[in-house]
């Protein structure tokens, strides 16, 4: 199990989880994997059964649940041999839009959202950006009162072909004109459903089967009342996003750490060498007992740092327990892994942001060394 507590109602939803995974199972997964599918079936289950909107506050219809269960249900996937990739965006889609859309978006769209709809896709990474995004160049420009013209390059995009809704991250104002780099950017909501004429998309080969696109966006329409929070404010709603993604991500990696190290104990009970299991020798024993001392502090951790998000608001603090936590987590799946699953570990040593930045963070926020960058 992750987490320490939970209510009824949650363990519930988690019982309800588990039920699904045995119907999608890893030989699931594996054959989506082999045949490079999108797995359409599981998701739209997924909808049905409510698991998409429980973080929908309950005026809206959904279940007014918070970051904890959402991590607990991406964990949930994970351990049993999913890949919960094709949800953790729109848990954290979802959770930008509860936290900063305005009224006529939640009236317009949390509905649908809850009915099944699929808020999966952020518009955020260009090509020649990468970490910085503040300097990113799409761009949007009041056509009237009423409309914004999009343009702009964008680059692995999650899910965009299956999407509903995405959310697009641009420039209201120029890179080269404002005063402080972080102003100027504002996020738009794209309904996907309406709105794909002017999107053209190209499918990107990864490592393992992530549906990533890169997307050209040529004179998008998109309503002024689809603008997420203020305009020119965009940037500072993403810096709230960060810290719930690096949970969930912890959580989807203590997930795939755990099914690795369940999979090698089963190996190595049942594996026989000369008469004897092979995990009777300390030369197997010791790497798996490693890893899974490492992952229950981890673990530890990432509890403490959860428990401190629903209830603290020292931002400095729940940072640090964020990055901290997706960073080991990361790292432990990864020395873990195997096949499929190390695949889908290794984007997370990269994305959303490398390993190599958390450690940066580490350096100049929580010891107070320069910045670096």
């Amino acid at each position: 199990m992750l987490a320490r507590v939970q209510d009824e109602e949650e363990k519930l939803i988690l019982s309800t989880v588990n039920e699904l995974m045995k119907k999608y199972d890893e030989r699931y997964w594996l054959d989506k994997d082999l045949k490079r599918e999108f797995p359409l079936d599981f998701l739209q289950e997924f909808s049905e059964l409510g698991l998409g909107s429980v973080l929908i506050p309950k005026e809206n219809g959904g279940a007014g649940k918070g970051l904890r269960l959402a991590c607990e249900i991406l964990y949930h996937v994970n351990v049993n041999g999913g890949n919960s990739y094709f949800i953790h965006g729109h848990y954290y889609n979802t959770t930008l839009l509860v936290k900063h859309a305005g009224k006529l978006i939640r009236e317009k769209y949390f509905e649908g959202i809850v009915k099944g709809a699929k808020v999966l896709s952020l518009a955020l990474t260009e090509p020649d950006v990468g970490s910085d995004s503040t300097r990113i160049k799409t761009l949007a420009r009041k056509k009237d009162d009423r409309t914004y013209v999009i343009n702009g390059h964008k680059i692995f995009i999650s899910r965009l072909k299956y999407s509903d809704f995405m959310i697009v991250v641009a420039r209201t104002i120029p890179y080269d004109v404002v005063e402080r780099k972080t102003d100027g950017i504002t996020l738009f909501l794209v309904d996907l459903r309406v709105s794909r004429d002017n999107i053209d998309m190209k499918e990107i080969k990864t490592m393992s089967n992530t549906s990533a696109f890169e997307v050209f966006l040529n004179n998008l329409e998109v309503p002024a009342e689809n603008v997420i929070g203020e305009v020119n404010r965009g940037f500072y709603y993403l810096l709230d996003l960060l810290n719930a993604e690096r949970f969930m991500i912890a959580s989807e990696m203590i997930g795939n750490a755990e099914w690795f190290i369940n999979k090698a104990v089963e190996y190595a009970r049942n594996r026989v060498v000369f008469g004897k299991p092979i995990g009777s020798y300390q030369g197997v024993q010791f790497p798996i007992a490693k890893v899974y001392a490492e992952l229950e502090a981890v673990k530890s951790y990432f509890n403490d740092g959860i428990e401190h998000f629903d209830k603290d608001k020292d931002s400095k603090l729940i940072g640090s327990y964020a990055n901290i936590s997706k960073y080991l987590a990361t790292e432990i799946a990864w020395e873990a892994g195997i096949e499929r699953k190390l695949r889908e570990t290794r984007l997370y040593k990269v994305a959303p942001v490398s390993q190599n930045l958390v450690l940066s963070y580490i350096a100049n926020h929580i010891l107070n060394l320069p910045k670096s960058y």
